[in-house]
């Protein structure tokens, strides 16, 4: 059985580094994207949400490699990001045609849902500067034997974006594995992103191939059905979302045929309306299972972002040397906090999660 060891902070500028596209978010409010006349904007992106949360509300050092075209929509998705405090030292800008023939910047149009409404995306993300990134086009050596990280985080999402992403995913991973990093991977399923490309079959051998190089592997029980293959059709859809008993066999499959998987975990969302949602998280650990306690009736103002909040709770405990339950209680709080305010990224602070973590009540702080 692996054991999980995480390199020290002494001698790691970062904790963290992300690879993933970054988007521009623009959200209509309480109104529908086909009737608004009026957006209001955020950034974006399953990898980078991660990163961001990490330094803005556990206050750690990461960084997000990724790429915009170089015009106005990328500088205000930049803008976006500096605020977010990801440092941008390996951001690539790549030069603007014009128009958006060659490379453009990627948009996420996103309903958040009300009641029986479930939340709608729309994303207009072709040929975008991220897309076409491709191996050699970032100096990994450097990121992780000179510069050094602890952690290396990206997903599905940005390997569904082209045929290169995935092979530098790979380069990226290769390269922080031999400087002892710990790597971990989204599966994030996204239809959308894989229909055109070959559909379910080539996302299950994309995910496939690259789960024999990571440490850790997140989803919900469809990216683990549609991603890597794995059979759960004894879940009970309708009833049993929350109960982790099939969830704790999918996770022994997985990692049976991934023997290098040292943690995998996966949040346990019950949608009873787009507003309501019984919401909890269980993972496994170096042979032994870990369950977040469940939040019924769990109030969501915005979902999305739900699950890149659980992660970065899970793998901001872990790197801080807390034990798996701590991590996968930090992430669950996290995520339920995260859901509470608009946008994909987290809004929420330390203190907020450790209260959360704690309590079972939402009492005014003074």
């Amino acid at each position: 059985m692996p054991t999980f060891t995480i390199k020290p902070k002494q001698n790691c500028e970062w904790d963290m580094v992300a690879l993933g596209e970054v988007m521009l978010r623009l959200d209509p409010g309480d109104r529908r994207i086909a009737t608004t006349r009026t957006f209001d904007v955020c950034e974006g992106g399953g990898e980078y949400n991660v990163a961001r949360a990490l330094r803005r509300c556990f206050g750690m050092n990461t960084a997000i490699v990724t790429a915009l075209a170089n015009n106005p929509v990328g500088h205000l998705v930049e803008d976006l990001m500096l605020q977010g405090g990801v440092n941008l030292r390996h951001l690539r800008w790549v030069p603007y045609d014009g128009v958006g023939r060659t490379v453009r910047n990627g948009l996420n149009f996103t309903e958040r849902g009300f009641g029986a409404r479930a939340p709608l995306g729309c994303s207009d993300r072709g040929n975008t500067a991220t897309s076409q990134l491709k191996p050699g086009d970032v100096r990994w050596e450097q990121i992780f034997a000179e510069e050094g990280s602890r952690w290396f985080h990206t997903g599905g999402i940005f390997c569904g974006l082209s045929d290169t992403t995935p092979l530098v995913a790979k380069e990226a991973m290769e390269a922080a594995k031999r400087a002892g990093t710990a790597i971990s991977y989204d599966l994030n399923y996204r239809p959308s992103l894989w229909k055109s490309i070959g559909g379910k079959a080539r996302a299950q051998q994309v995910n496939r191939s690259l789960a024999a190089l990571v440490d850790v592997i997140l989803g919900n029980e469809e990216d683990f059905t549609a991603a890597l293959g794995f059979d759960v059709d004894d879940l009970d859809k309708d009833h049993s979302r929350l109960d982790p008993t099939n969830f704790k066999r999918m996770i022994e499959k997985v990692v049976q045929e991934f023997p290098n998987l040292k943690l995998v975990a996966t949040t346990l969302r019950y949608a009873k309306t787009a507003t309501v949602n019984d919401w909890g998280a269980i993972c496994y650990c170096c042979g032994q299972f870990y369950e977040a306690r469940t939040r019924e009736n769990l109030q969501i103002y915005d979902r999305v972002g739900g699950g890149d909040s659980f992660a970065s709770g899970l793998i901001y405990g872990l790197l801080s040397g807390k034990d798996p339950q701590w991590a996968v209680e930090c992430g669950a709080a996290h995520g339920a906090l995260a859901m509470t305010t608009p946008g994909d990224t987290s809004m929420a602070n330390v203190d907020e999660v450790l209260q959360a973590m704690k309590s079972q009540t939402a009492r005014i702080e003074r």
